[in-house]
């Protein structure tokens, strides 16, 4: 029989885009990355310094490490690293996931960075977007720069 893996919502989980682009913070059991995979999310895009725990418990999902230092704002090459990575997935109907710690600074900068390129408005407008779907998002001026530069 087929074992049924239990599936809970990650800490902090919200979609940006369904089904396309999510943000969550850091992902503590395997369940957090079963329900991902049942959510059509296949790829989790880490910005921490080091890769989650139990992040080989699911083979179907594909693990992206950027590693960003806490409350500093990405590098132009890792905002596009990282957009390259959801556009794939993207076209092939995958879904992707991002975190950091708390799923607020690192995080939010980069789902930023995404409306901006996607939607194409402003930095301003999206880091707005982003903190009303979740609070706390992009804590640092730098961030806030990194994206309004972008």
């Amino acid at each position: 029989a087929a074992v049924v893996m239990a599936s809970l919502t990650p800490p902090n989980f919200s979609w940006v885009e369904p089904k396309k682009l999510a943000g969550m913070a850091l992902p503590r059991m395997p369940a957090h990355y079963q329900f991902l995979l049942d959510n059509g999310i296949k790829h989790l895009v880490t910005l921490c310094e080091r890769k989650p725990p139990y992040h080989d418990s699911c083979p179907g999902l594909t693990l992206h490490h950027i590693k960003i230092d806490d409350f500093c704002p990405p590098s132009m090459d890792q905002i596009k690293r990282f957009l390259a990575i959801v556009e794939e997935a993207n076209a092939k109907g995958e879904g992707v996931a991002v975190h950091c710690l708390l799923g607020h600074g690192r995080t939010g900068t980069m789902l930023a960075c995404y409306l901006v390129k996607k939607r194409k408005i402003t930095g301003v407008d999206a880091i707005a977007e982003i903190r009303s779907i979740r609070r706390g998002s992009i804590e640092t001026y730098e961030q806030e720069k990194a994206v309004v530069q972008f």
